[in-house]
């Protein structure tokens, strides 16, 4: 997303002598993706960005997957997950518990209450859904102020950390992908500005403040990368002499943003519009919907709730986190649930929401939908809070 930003002190040229005002230079390190090909930013740092002093294993949260098999539609119940008040102590990074994933992407729940650790993915982006509380996230570029609705993209090996502000929890939704997450390609023009058709632009995007240039030794980065774990995930901490956050400035077209569902324009339709309209960001073999409140169908005869459909090549997991979903009223879905279709089951309303939702022309409903290109294995969180019943609900119960 070709959308160039400059913060902080940077010289006139790229790659040139850059100075502190004691005649120290600053050391410029290039921040791209695929290799030198793609988008980029460069940051000054006031040390070097190379320098560690230590390594040691971080032995991450359980990322091991069971099958779906035999396939079956579920319902997972993510308020279940963390019982109490053990959030308090608990941080948006190493509290993670893993739902569901698959070689292409992997999706947690966290509940915090207490800052995170300096935090580095070096395998793929993040999208992270704040589903309630508020905080910061503090990285390398700068600050991003976050609260419920906020999706805050950050590019993959950003050094950042979770910091909850306020006395309620902060419950976050990871999007962890193994590629990079952007905008659909279908919204941007070929030099990367949205195009008249988008749901949201460039206005919408809320940008990190200048950089802190902080100071400090002896700081611990967590690495998520590639390596000998489950899933082919390894973790690890390094030991640097010197605070990350040392950047004087920066510019480029890399970095991480933040935007509000609540700023999603709808598209809506004379029929039922079908998922596609409400794409919001695309990584590889997955893309993130949204459905917003927004008026619905106006056809005289349209039956405003989705029709049924077969994922033949995709599953589909909606996270409902507002509002009051007219298509799964009587299955016991609330806030706070998750839905996996998989591929290969056809899924539709519940019985009796066709008829009920004949002549709405609104529907009050928030929520979050993750489609993926291969088929999604249930993690240790997902298996934990599995209700068992919502694959009988369209037949009135298991026979």
């Amino acid at each position: 997303m070709a959308h160039y930003q400059q913060r902080g002190q940077i010289p006139p040229k790229r790659h040139t002598q850059h100075r502190d005002g004691d005649g120290n230079l600053y050391y410029e390190e290039l921040m791209g993706e695929e290799g030198f090909s793609s988008d980029s930013s460069l940051l000054y740092h006031r040390y070097i960005p190379s320098a560690v002093k230590d390594v040691r294993i971080w032995e991450l949260p359980d990322h091991g997957t069971t099958p779906n098999h035999p396939l079956r539609p579920m319902h997972l119940g993510l308020h279940d997950l963390f019982s109490g008040e053990d959030w308090k102590g608990a941080d948006a990074v190493t509290g993670r518990r893993l739902v569901l994933g698959n070689g292409d992407v992997r999706l947690h729940y966290a509940v915090a209450g207490a800052a995170s650790p300096l935090y580095r993915n070096a395998i793929g982006d993040e999208c992270v859904y704040v589903e309630s509380g508020a905080g910061v996230v503090e990285t390398v570029f700068g600050d991003l102020d976050v609260g419920e609705g906020d999706y805050v993209v950050i590019p993959r090996a950003t050094t950042h950390r979770w910091v909850p502000s306020g006395d309620e929890p902060l419950r976050v939704y990871a999007i962890e992908a193994n590629s990079h997450i952007a905008p659909p390609k279908r919204y941007l023009s070929r030099f990367g500005q949205f195009l008249e058709h988008a749901p949201y632009c460039e206005r919408d995007l809320r940008l990190p403040t200048e950089p802190q240039a902080m100071a400090g030794e002896d700081a611990e980065v967590y690495i998520k990368h590639r390596g000998p774990g489950a899933g082919g995930i390894a973790g690890s901490v390094h030991v640097t002499p010197h605070h990350p956050f040392d950047v004087v400035g920066w510019d480029g077209c890399l970095y991480p943003y933040v935007f509000n569902i609540a700023d999603y324009m709808p598209i809506t339709g004379k029929v039922h519009q079908p998922p596609p309209a409400h794409q919001v960001f695309e990584g590889n073999n997955f893309v993130i919907c949204n459905f917003v409140p927004r008026k619905v169908d106006y056809h005289e005869l349209a039956v405003p709730v989705p029709y049924y459909h077969s994922n033949v090549d995709s599953d589909e997991v909606m996270f409902y986190v507002g509002g009051d979903y007219e298509a799964r009223k009587g299955s016991g879905i609330g806030i706070g649930s998750i839905t996996l279709h998989p591929g290969g089951h056809a899924h539709g309303p519940q019985p009796g929401a066709m008829e009920r939702s004949l002549g709405a022309e609104y529907f009050d409903e928030l929520a979050v939908m993750v489609d993926t290109f291969r088929p999604l294995e249930v993690g240790e969180a997902g298996a934990a809070v599995d209700d068992g019943k919502y694959a009988w609900t369209w037949a009135g119960g298991r026979q």
